[in-house]
């Protein structure tokens, strides 16, 4: 489906940082259905595009089954490349551009336990995954950490979804932050964890998985935040194999800005590297791997990349494009 205009039919403050949004068509009729993990992309005149967790705290089969609205928050960021602010700006009538609902971050069927661990924002899809594991009565454990209680959303909403049973980690209480390591360590091995929090956050879980000797696949992880430009990038060639045509990727953009600017039309979605819709063939050159999805021996390998953030250790890469 192509996208479609909504109207903001509520906008609310539920901490001097975060707000929430509702938003539905401008006639009221429903909307792409959707399950817990999914996001909605909102198009920003100015901007670009923006990814949002999408929100559900009562039903899952109202999700599911063509809802007439959708229910997203957005923090407010310090350093906001315009997204945020403008987010932030809207009223309610106000009408924005939206992408349907897209999941790269689904509740993998099997286990029979799940732990969710959420820090700050990265609460939203979270949320839907406890509504979800409550209808269907599967058990499981919540972790919700930042900076103060008062940074903290949806605090009701998790304590009437966990029976009061959630662990909340406010820093400034207890003078630390929230003990993800000791955690990782306790779960039982049969436990897999889905985690969506800032980058540090992520970054720390994926190198204690390693640590621990996680298995493939136990760790589950949402990125919302593009990886810094490193210093110290050069310019490189990519060639594409089934034209030929031949692009040079300066520092500062990614083969995928380059080859959409250009008017390729490569699969891509999160353009964060967390993902894997954008992986792609090496057919010759050795990359310069920077995503969270590959394993260390695939990574090793050099025989797929994901475009949207690695770059090359070559002059040229030859993509199966």
């Amino acid at each position: 489906m192509d996208q479609f205009e909504v109207v903001v039919s509520k906008a609310e403050a539920l901490t001097p940082r975060i707000r929430e949004f509702v938003l539905a068509r401008p006639n009221a009729a429903p909307m792409p259905g959707w399950a817990a993990g999914a996001h909605i992309d909102v198009h920003l005149p100015d901007v670009g595009r923006r990814s949002y967790s999408l929100i559900e705290t009562a039903s899952p089969r109202a999700a599911a089954e063509h809802p007439t609205a959708y229910r997203i928050a957005v923090l407010q960021e310090s350093k906001s490349g315009g997204g945020s602010t403008y987010m932030h700006g809207l009223k309610t009538g106000d009408r924005l551009t939206i992408s349907p609902p897209a999941n790269n971050f689904p509740l993998r069927a099997g286990a029979s336990e799940i732990a969710l661990v959420a820090g700050g924002i990265g609460v939203t899809p979270l949320l839907a995954m406890a509504c979800e594991l409550c209808a269907a009565k599967r058990p499981f454990s919540f972790y919700y950490a930042g900076r103060s209680r008062s940074e903290l959303a949806f605090l009701g909403d998790i304590e009437r979804l966990t029976s009061a049973s959630a662990a909340i980690h406010a820093d400034d209480e207890v003078g630390r932050f929230f003990d993800l390591e000791g955690l990782m360590t306790r779960l039982s091995p049969d436990v897999p964890l889905y985690l969506c929090g800032p980058l540090p956050m992520i970054e720390a879980a994926i190198a204690l998985a390693k640590r621990l000797n996680w298995p493939q696949g136990r760790l589950h992880f949402e990125i919302f935040s593009a990886p810094d430009e490193k210093s110290g990038d050069s310019a490189f060639e990519v060639e594409l194999r089934s034209s030929g045509r031949i692009y040079e990727i300066p520092a500062g953009k990614t083969i995928l800005d380059v080859l959409l600017e250009a008017g390729e039309d490569p699969m891509h979605d999160c353009k964060r590297g967390d993902c894997g819709i954008c992986q792609t063939t090496v057919i010759s050159g050795i990359p310069d791997h920077r995503d969270y999805i590959l394993s260390e021996s695939e990574k090793a390998s050099n025989k797929v990349m994901q475009i949207c953030v690695s770059r090359a250790r070559t002059e040229r890469l030859v993509l199966d494009l």
